[in-house]
Protein backbone atom coordinates (compact mmCIF):
# COMPACT_ATOMS: atom_id res chain seq x y z
CA UNK A 1 0.00 0.00 0.00
CA UNK A 2 1.82 3.11 -0.97
CA UNK A 3 -1.33 5.92 -0.87
CA UNK A 4 -3.34 7.36 1.51
CA UNK A 5 -6.34 9.75 1.29
CA UNK A 6 -6.26 13.19 3.35
CA UNK A 7 -7.08 17.32 3.17
CA UNK A 8 -4.97 20.05 2.81
CA UNK A 9 -5.26 22.47 6.22
CA UNK A 10 -3.10 25.07 4.38
CA UNK A 11 0.39 26.32 4.38
CA UNK A 12 3.66 27.20 6.59
CA UNK A 13 6.62 27.29 7.29
CA UNK A 14 9.27 25.75 9.60
CA UNK A 15 13.28 26.53 9.38
CA UNK A 16 15.69 24.05 8.67
CA UNK A 17 18.67 23.25 10.98
CA UNK A 18 21.02 26.07 9.01
CA UNK A 19 18.03 28.58 9.34
CA UNK A 20 16.68 28.32 5.99
CA UNK A 21 13.10 28.97 6.03
CA UNK A 22 11.35 25.65 3.76
CA UNK A 23 7.63 26.39 2.62
CA UNK A 24 5.57 23.47 3.74
CA UNK A 25 2.16 22.45 2.96
CA UNK A 26 0.12 21.12 5.59
CA UNK A 27 -1.83 17.70 4.84
CA UNK A 28 -3.74 16.09 7.61
CA UNK A 29 -3.54 12.12 5.77
CA UNK A 30 -5.49 9.21 7.19
CA UNK A 31 -6.31 7.42 9.26
CA UNK A 32 -7.66 5.51 5.85
CA UNK A 33 -9.79 2.22 7.48
CA UNK A 34 -10.02 -0.35 4.56
CA UNK A 35 -13.95 -0.96 4.04
CA UNK A 36 -13.28 -3.82 1.37
CA UNK A 37 -10.61 -5.89 -0.74
CA UNK A 38 -10.92 -6.66 -4.52
CA UNK A 39 -9.14 -9.57 -5.79
CA UNK A 40 -7.97 -10.48 -9.22
CA UNK A 41 -9.60 -14.03 -8.98
CA UNK A 42 -12.85 -12.67 -7.46
CA UNK A 43 -12.84 -9.29 -9.60
CA UNK A 44 -10.54 -9.04 -11.93
CA UNK A 45 -7.63 -6.52 -10.43
CA UNK A 46 -6.21 -5.95 -7.04
CA UNK A 47 -7.25 -3.10 -4.72
CA UNK A 48 -8.55 -1.62 -1.41
CA UNK A 49 -11.40 0.60 -0.90
CA UNK A 50 -10.26 3.09 1.67
CA UNK A 51 -12.43 5.56 3.86
CA UNK A 52 -11.19 9.21 4.86
CA UNK A 53 -13.75 11.95 7.06
CA UNK A 54 -16.14 11.86 9.54
CA UNK A 55 -19.60 12.32 9.03
CA UNK A 56 -23.10 12.35 10.58
CA UNK A 57 -24.90 8.49 10.02
CA UNK A 58 -27.81 10.12 9.58
CA UNK A 59 -26.52 11.68 6.60
CA UNK A 60 -26.06 8.57 4.88
CA UNK A 61 -28.34 6.34 2.94
CA UNK A 62 -29.48 2.72 3.75
CA UNK A 63 -26.98 0.50 1.36
CA UNK A 64 -24.50 2.83 2.80
CA UNK A 65 -25.06 1.94 5.86
CA UNK A 66 -25.22 -1.56 5.67
CA UNK A 67 -21.57 -1.16 3.38
CA UNK A 68 -19.84 -0.14 6.28
CA UNK A 69 -21.86 -2.19 8.77
CA UNK A 70 -20.70 -5.72 6.59
CA UNK A 71 -17.21 -4.36 7.18
CA UNK A 72 -17.31 -3.39 10.19
CA UNK A 73 -16.22 -0.05 9.89
CA UNK A 74 -17.51 3.31 11.10
CA UNK A 75 -18.91 5.38 8.28
CA UNK A 76 -16.81 7.56 6.38
CA UNK A 77 -17.71 10.72 4.26
CA UNK A 78 -15.39 10.08 1.40
CA UNK A 79 -14.53 6.05 -0.41
CA UNK A 80 -11.92 5.56 -2.97
CA UNK A 81 -10.34 2.58 -4.66
CA UNK A 82 -6.62 2.43 -4.75
CA UNK A 83 -4.89 -0.77 -6.91
CA UNK A 84 -2.13 -2.39 -5.44
CA UNK A 85 -0.12 -5.26 -6.86
CA UNK A 86 -0.85 -7.47 -4.12
CA UNK A 87 -3.26 -7.55 -1.51
CA UNK A 88 -1.16 -9.17 0.81
CA UNK A 89 -2.38 -10.33 4.53
CA UNK A 90 -4.86 -6.99 4.70
CA UNK A 91 -8.16 -7.69 5.73
CA UNK A 92 -11.01 -5.20 5.80
CA UNK A 93 -10.89 -3.06 9.39
CA UNK A 94 -7.80 -2.47 8.87
CA UNK A 95 -6.19 0.56 9.14
CA UNK A 96 -3.85 2.83 6.71
CA UNK A 97 -2.16 5.66 8.81
CA UNK A 98 0.25 8.60 8.04
CA UNK A 99 3.70 6.52 9.21
CA UNK A 100 3.10 4.63 5.91
CA UNK A 101 5.45 7.31 4.81
CA UNK A 102 9.04 8.50 5.99
CA UNK A 103 10.91 12.06 5.84
CA UNK A 104 12.83 12.96 2.91
CA UNK A 105 11.13 10.41 0.36
CA UNK A 106 9.02 11.99 -2.76
CA UNK A 107 5.02 11.62 -2.86
CA UNK A 108 2.68 12.72 -5.55
CA UNK A 109 -0.25 14.53 -4.28
CA UNK A 110 -3.42 14.96 -6.49
CA UNK A 111 -6.20 17.05 -5.86
CA UNK A 112 -8.77 19.52 -7.90
CA UNK A 113 -7.52 23.42 -8.69
CA UNK A 114 -9.59 26.39 -7.06
CA UNK A 115 -12.10 27.11 -9.56
CA UNK A 116 -11.61 30.75 -10.73
CA UNK A 117 -14.68 30.92 -13.06
CA UNK A 118 -14.41 32.54 -16.16
CA UNK A 119 -11.27 33.91 -17.24
CA UNK A 120 -9.90 35.79 -20.14
CA UNK A 121 -7.12 34.56 -22.48
CA UNK A 122 -4.42 36.89 -20.98
CA UNK A 123 -5.30 35.26 -17.53
CA UNK A 124 -6.20 31.84 -18.65
CA UNK A 125 -3.46 31.39 -21.01
CA UNK A 126 -0.92 33.78 -20.74
CA UNK A 127 -1.84 35.85 -23.75
CA UNK A 128 0.24 39.38 -23.92
CA UNK A 129 -2.68 41.51 -25.65
CA UNK A 130 -3.06 43.24 -28.34
CA UNK A 131 -1.19 46.95 -28.98
CA UNK A 132 -2.87 50.10 -27.89
CA UNK A 133 -2.18 52.16 -31.45
CA UNK A 134 -3.87 52.44 -34.50
CA UNK A 135 -7.50 52.81 -32.85
CA UNK A 136 -7.19 49.68 -30.94
CA UNK A 137 -8.14 51.18 -27.24
CA UNK A 138 -10.77 48.57 -26.90
CA UNK A 139 -8.58 45.63 -27.75
CA UNK A 140 -5.48 45.15 -25.20
CA UNK A 141 -7.02 42.27 -23.74
CA UNK A 142 -8.45 40.72 -26.52
CA UNK A 143 -7.70 37.51 -28.40
CA UNK A 144 -7.50 38.61 -31.53
CA UNK A 145 -8.18 36.95 -34.68
CA UNK A 146 -9.32 33.19 -34.02
CA UNK A 147 -10.90 32.08 -37.46
CA UNK A 148 -9.14 31.28 -41.10
CA UNK A 149 -9.86 32.54 -44.22
CA UNK A 150 -12.36 31.46 -46.61
CA UNK A 151 -10.46 27.51 -45.64
CA UNK A 152 -11.18 25.97 -43.72
CA UNK A 153 -13.43 28.73 -42.61
CA UNK A 154 -14.23 27.55 -39.38
CA UNK A 155 -11.83 27.52 -35.44
CA UNK A 156 -10.26 24.27 -34.73
CA UNK A 157 -10.89 22.32 -31.13
CA UNK A 158 -8.92 22.85 -28.85
CA UNK A 159 -8.00 26.79 -29.88
CA UNK A 160 -6.76 28.78 -26.67
CA UNK A 161 -9.70 31.19 -26.00
CA UNK A 162 -11.46 32.04 -22.98
CA UNK A 163 -13.53 30.35 -20.28
CA UNK A 164 -13.76 28.08 -17.47
CA UNK A 165 -10.47 28.47 -15.35
CA UNK A 166 -9.55 25.71 -12.79
CA UNK A 167 -11.54 23.43 -10.96
CA UNK A 168 -9.23 20.82 -12.34
CA UNK A 169 -7.47 17.32 -11.47
CA UNK A 170 -3.90 18.12 -10.57
CA UNK A 171 -1.08 16.11 -9.55
CA UNK A 172 2.14 17.57 -8.39
CA UNK A 173 4.43 14.98 -8.81
CA UNK A 174 8.24 14.50 -6.39
CA UNK A 175 7.00 16.89 -3.50
CA UNK A 176 10.32 15.96 -0.28
CA UNK A 177 8.16 15.18 2.82
CA UNK A 178 10.01 17.07 5.17
CA UNK A 179 8.52 15.94 8.23
CA UNK A 180 5.92 12.99 9.82
CA UNK A 181 3.89 13.80 12.87
CA UNK A 182 1.94 9.87 13.32
CA UNK A 183 0.07 11.53 16.71
CA UNK A 184 -1.84 14.28 14.71
CA UNK A 185 -1.67 12.37 11.59
CA UNK A 186 0.16 15.05 9.61
CA UNK A 187 2.20 14.97 7.06
CA UNK A 188 4.53 18.01 5.59
CA UNK A 189 5.69 18.24 2.23
CA UNK A 190 7.47 20.53 0.70
CA UNK A 191 6.05 23.64 -1.88
CA UNK A 192 2.17 23.67 -2.89
CA UNK A 193 0.01 21.36 -3.59
CA UNK A 194 -3.70 22.05 -5.45
CA UNK A 195 -6.64 22.72 -4.24
CA UNK A 196 -7.85 25.21 -0.95
CA UNK A 197 -8.29 24.39 2.82
CA UNK A 198 -10.40 21.58 3.79
CA UNK A 199 -10.16 19.73 -0.13
CA UNK A 200 -9.60 16.77 -0.59
CA UNK A 201 -6.42 15.15 -1.52
CA UNK A 202 -4.46 11.94 -2.87
CA UNK A 203 -1.14 10.92 -1.36
CA UNK A 204 0.95 8.33 -2.92
CA UNK A 205 5.20 7.33 -2.61
CA UNK A 206 6.49 9.09 -6.19
CA UNK A 207 8.14 6.54 -8.45
CA UNK A 208 10.75 9.62 -8.88
CA UNK A 209 13.62 9.25 -6.78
Amino acid sequence: MNTLIGKKLGMTRIFAEDGTAVPVTVIEAGPCPVVAVRTKEKHGYNAFQIGYGDRRVDLFTKPEVGHFKTAGVKPTRYLREVRVPDVGEVKVGHTFKVDLFNEGEKVDVTGTSRGLGFAGVMKRHGFSGGQKTHGQSDRMRAPGSIGQASYPSRVFKGHRMAGRMGGDTVTVLALQVVKVIPEENLILVKGGVPGKANSLLKIKKSARK
